[in-house]
């Protein structure tokens, strides 16, 4: 599968939030209403399209990418590029992630020479965890926000 990017439509944000996941991973969706419409419009988030033009996914950076919780900890005093990802619900487990990531990290790395980044995933998702890993990603910080565990996890390039 190829993959575009392409800037953030309200159509596209409206659809990202009807996405949902099967627990566990149900922690990753979102409120359908305004304020998580708004934060979809207007913080740096980046759709993901597929060769026939439909959405397959999303990026964000910055700090729409960290978790509050964190921001309170002080995991991301450090001057990264912290970046989150989304996947449409129907295609994860499927072992596509590697090569959507791939895409993912080569369109930020376009934009920020030479990146290092972060990202910020829950403890129990262990396939997101062994995706990054196998990209080089190492974990360096451990937070809860009283009803999860967040692993922080860096890449230098």
């Amino acid at each position: 599968m190829s993959y575009v990017a392409s800037g953030m439509t309200t159509a596209l944000a409206k659809e990202i939030l009807q996405w949902k996941y099967e627990s566990p991973y149900d922690l990753y969706n979102q409120d359908e209403d305004e304020e998580s419409l708004q934060e979809l419009l207007e913080q740096p988030y980046t759709a993901v399209l597929n060769e026939t033009g439909q959405l397959v996914g999303f990026f964000c950076v910055g700090v729409a990418a960290q978790v509050p919780a964190g921001v309170q900890l002080g995991v991301y005093d450090k001057n990264q590029i912290d970046l989150g990802i989304g996947m449409l619900p129907a295609l994860t487990g499927q072992g596509r992630g590697r090569e959507f990531f791939t895409f993912v990290l080569k369109s930020i790395s376009q934009l920020h020479d030479p990146p290092s980044f972060r990202l910020t995933v829950a403890e129990f998702n262990t396939r997101a965890i062994a995706l990054y890993t196998a990209a080089g990603f190492v974990q360096t910080a451990t937070f809860s926000n009283g009803s999860h565990t967040f692993i922080t996890m860096e890449k230098f390039t």
